[in-house]
């Protein structure tokens, strides 16, 4: 088998090579498994300005945003203001499975949507509560957390999808409207988070600091505005390369992170595309949540004053 193919106008090259140690992987896994996928992932990336993370031999994986100099023409991009940069980036537009073989071939393992279009940069299509418990092996912690977050949802009359984060946690997304403000969005998240927690303090927390959770999963709240998240099906650069997988609620207590890796995805899905399938149709935001968010301070905000304010203690004489 050759080292290096072409492939809808895309030269593949050191196919053979490790992927990254630990993957139990090669390049061509990446590529094979990326192609048999496109007709999935493509949809949920196209139009949205895309960030991903490459292993390149021999380095650390790294966020790539920016369009690197040498990218063939035939890729579309986008630039935007990149607030964590504070800076213009140019972004991909990754619309079509070519583009996604040209990523695939760059050993870009991760593929990092935002929640919005480049058309509607203040017009998220969907929130996100990222669930991350406080250890690697609590992911059963993660799924009662999980599930804590359907049930705020139900009482807002609101229903959502979820899906494995391929790391430790789980993502719950809920499709929007498309016609509420980011600003709104993001404190309906906070709302809901909160929500959330209070129905079991015992095992979640909103602490967006980490030394205030003690050991509770973390409702993550804050994917909003330009924040990003994987993408369903996408690979995680993690041993054995997981991939962030979509389960139904009822089947989510008998699932693993690991269960849905680039070599096992695909016998499971077979030609189902269950993301799809298992999203709820877009909504509205009930307008009590977006009002009870926005009492609630932003969490990095709060964060960083939090921050200032230990510090300033610690330096303190006495």
């Amino acid at each position: 088998m050759s080292a290096e193919e072409e492939r809808a106008g895309v030269r593949l090259t050191n196919l053979d090579q490790p992927l990254f140690e630990g993957a139990d992987a090669t390049k061509r896994d990446l590529v094979d498994y990326l192609d048999a996928v496109a007709g999935r992932v493509v949809p949920q990336l196209a139009g949205r300005p895309l960030s991903v993370i490459r292993v390149l031999r021999g380095q650390k994986p790294f966020m790539q945003k920016n369009l690197p100099k040498y990218t063939p023409e035939w890729v579309r991009s986008v630039t935007m203001w990149a607030e964590s940069s504070r800076r213009e980036v140019s972004y991909a537009l990754c619309d079509d499975r070519r583009t996604l073989l040209w990523f695939a071939n760059q050993r870009a393992v991760e593929y990092h949507p935002p929640l919005f279009r480049a058309a509607s940069p203040d017009r998220p299509t969907h929130l996100v509560i990222d669930i991350d418990p406080p250890e690697a092996d609590a992911f059963g912690a993660a799924v009662r957390a999980a599930h804590l977050v359907r049930r705020a949802l139900d009482d807002s009359g609101l229903r959502g999808a979820v899906k494995t984060s391929g790391a430790k946690g789980v993502h719950v997304f809920v499709p929007l409207d498309g016609r509420t403000p980011a600003e709104d969005v993001a404190a309906a998240t906070r709302a809901l988070g909160v929500r959330a927690e209070r129905l079991d303090p015992g095992l979640a927390t909103t602490a967006f600091i980490r030394e205030d959770r003690g050991g509770k999963v973390f409702l993550d709240s804050t994917r909003a505005g330009g924040a990003t998240v994987a993408a369903a099906y996408s690979p995680r650069i993690r041993p054995g390369t997981p991939v962030s997988f979509p389960v139904a609620w009822d089947d989510l207590d008998g699932v693993a992170p690991a269960d849905f890796t680039i070599e096992t995805a695909l016998g499971v899905l077979g030609d189902r595309d269950p993301w799809s399938e298992l999203m709820p149709e877009p909504q509205a935001l009930p307008a009590d949540l977006i009002e009870h968010g926005h009492t609630i301070p932003i969490a990095r905000v709060q964060a960083m004053h939090e921050g200032k304010r230990r510090a300033r203690a610690r330096r303190a004489p006495g």
